[in-house]
């Protein structure tokens, strides 16, 4: 009976590319963007770990979301502040929202970052809600009647 190995805990450049598809000019430009940790070690016995692995499939997962690397970047930044400060603009940052009008007087303000939808899934979520508010707005008319 043959047991399964371990994953090993050292992972070399070579491994973390054929785990996550990824090459190693990506890997090294993410850890230049800040996006990955350097690995241990240096030049030829450097080494990466179980978390950078997983940083990286993670990284996968939200860019195939549609989401840009500064979006990823905000969003590691995000789980990571526990306070919750990162929904507060610090002076001279730019952050692009839509304003999206549902019915007259009804504005929703939407950052695509961070609300983690595709325009597909935001169009969809907006169709829901004027439909919601227009059900909303005949029940109470009715009920007046």
């Amino acid at each position: 009976m043959t047991q399964a190995l371990p994953p090993p805990t050292k992972l070399g450049i070579d491994d973390l590319c054929r785990l996550t598809g990824l090459t190693r000019r990506t890997v090294r430009f993410y850890i230049q963007k800040g996006l990955l940790e350097k690995p241990f070690g240096e030049k030829k016995g450097a080494w990466y770990s179980q978390e950078h692995l997983e940083r990286l499939v993670r990284i996968r997962q939200l860019s195939a979301s549609g989401l840009s690397l500064d979006a990823v970047a905000r969003q590691f930044d995000d789980s990571a502040d526990v306070g919750g400060s990162a929904s507060v603009a610090l002076p001279g940052s730019v952050t692009v929202k839509s304003h999206i009008t549902v019915a007259r007087g009804l504005e929703v303000v939407v950052c695509p970052d961070l609300a983690q939808m595709r325009p597909e899934q935001l169009r969809k979520f907006i169709r829901l809600l004027a439909g919601a508010y227009k059900e909303s707005v005949q029940d109470d008319n009715q009920q007046k009647d």
